[in-house]
């Protein structure tokens, strides 16, 4: 027998393994009652649940979840709970046997009455669906036998499922005891193949509900929308016949826009996000139910092309409204601020030519300066000179103070406008490297 090999393992291949046994459906048999639940919580509210689940286990001296689970299954004798925590809400599935005696000419009872009153309505969050599920093995059950106590008959929705083994039967309404309902008449498929029907029926509601979490964002979106729609045309309106004095205002007002867009965005974005991969998987699971029409009865798949429609193109538009004023405001950004940076350069560039010509005018006026600084120093110079002659007369120096000063003026003069012009030439050039 060969050693076992054991590389150096990712530290999530476990959970990256097992994902893909991550709720699975459990094997069912008819008749059944099933109370579904669905609570949206937060954080803080998913963690209560787990608390909660705990709660009910620990009364029932039963093993406790620990801080890493996230769905469990569990027999607590006088139902069956299964939870299950996902990213935005936590479900609640309770089963117990039905009675088939009977069912569809009283009220039918509803698997949540088996569950302690003072613990179901302590659940955390906010109810967001609770659907009661009857399965039953098909008998003489038709839609006319089910109205009367179960379902209305204005808004039912029936559809064979699995390929014809099954059907269901719903009307998508809120009764008196707070349940949407639906009825399966299950046939004669296997327990395992009636536990994953039953699983993607519940998801069903359950993904119908919490894509439809995007609607009332979606409305309050286009209020908002529509103001700074209006704002933005009447900025791109005022920028086209703005002056230089009215630019800097405008772009306050457009960046006061920008940030109320984008806020807007930020807040809605995942909302929307969320209600598109609802409103996919929602898809999904009414492909895979694999139904087909009942004689004069309205699909599933129907009934949500009609009535989702309208709802899932309101939270699409809205995302696209929203991308659309976000790249509108950019461009319209973009534009006045680069006409604001072409007048600032034109502006910069008046300045730099006043500034060369204030140049030219001390230049010339420092010609002017330098001409009256030879003159002086000449003076000077020629004076000390003229000192020095007379001091020289009696030593013998041959000539005249008067006229050693003359002959000492133009040659003085020379080496004076010399002396400055090579000073001057030697600091432009220094300047300009």
């Amino acid at each position: 027998m060969s050693t076992p090999f054991h590389p150096a393992q990712h530290p999530h291949r476990a959970m990256l393994h097992n994902e893909i046994h991550a709720r699975p459906p459990e094997a069912m048999t008819a008749p059944l009652a099933i109370a579904h639940i669905v609570m949206l919580a937060d954080a803080a509210g998913r963690e209560a649940s787990r608390a909660h689940v705990a709660a009910l286990l620990r009364d029932h001296h039963l093993a406790l979840p620990d801080a890493q689970t996230t769905h469990l299954r569990m027999d607590l004798g006088a139902f069956r709970l299964r939870w299950e925590m996902h990213t935005e809400f936590v479900s609640w599935t309770f089963m117990v046997p039905a009675t088939v005696e009977a069912f569809g000419e009283r009220e039918p009872v509803s698997a949540s009455e088996a569950v302690p009153r003072d613990w179901l309505v302590a659940l955390p969050g906010q109810c967001l669906c609770s659907l009661n599920l009857w399965v039953l093995p098909t008998q003489s059950f038709g839609s006319g036998s089910l109205v009367k106590h179960v379902l209305h008959e204005d808004t039912l929705v029936a559809s064979t499922v699995a390929d014809g083994h099954g059907e269901v039967y719903t009307d998508f309404a809120i009764h008196p005891d707070g349940f949407s309902r639906m009825v399966l008449l299950a046939g004669g498929m296997a327990p395992r193949r009636l536990g994953r029907l039953v699983q993607r029926l519940l998801e069903i509601e359950t993904y119908r509900m919490a894509a439809l979490l995007g609607l009332p964002a979606a409305r309050e979106a286009a209020s908002v929308l529509a103001f700074a729609e209006r704002e933005l045309a009447e900025l791109a309106n005022a920028i086209r016949t703005a002056n230089r004095d009215a630019e800097p205002a405008l772009l306050d007002r457009l960046t006061r826009l920008a940030g109320q867009v984008e806020s807007q965005y930020a807040a809605t974005h995942s909302r929307f996000s969320a209600s598109s991969a609802y409103f996919e998987l929602l898809d999904k699971r009414i492909e895979d139910i694999a139904e087909s029409r009942l004689a004069g009865m309205q699909t599933i798949r129907e009934f949500m092309d009609r009535r989702l429609t309208p709802a899932r193109s309101t939270c699409e538009w809205a995302t696209r409204r929203q991308d659309a004023l976000s790249q509108r405001v950019s461009r319209m950004s973009n534009l006045l601020r680069t006409r604001v940076e072409i007048e600032q350069q034109q502006s910069s560039q008046a300045l730099l030519t006043t500034m060369n010509h204030r140049q030219d005018l001390q230049l010339k006026m420092q010609s002017t300066v330098e001409g009256l600084s030879v003159a002086a120093i000449t003076y000077y110079i020629v004076g000390l000179v003229s000192y020095l002659a007379k001091g020289a007369k009696p030593l013998g120096w041959p000539f005249s103070p008067e006229t050693t000063a003359a002959v000492a003026i133009p040659l003085v003069a020379g080496g004076v406008w010399w002396s400055l012009r090579r000073l001057h030439h030697r600091v432009f050039r220094k300047h300009s490297e």
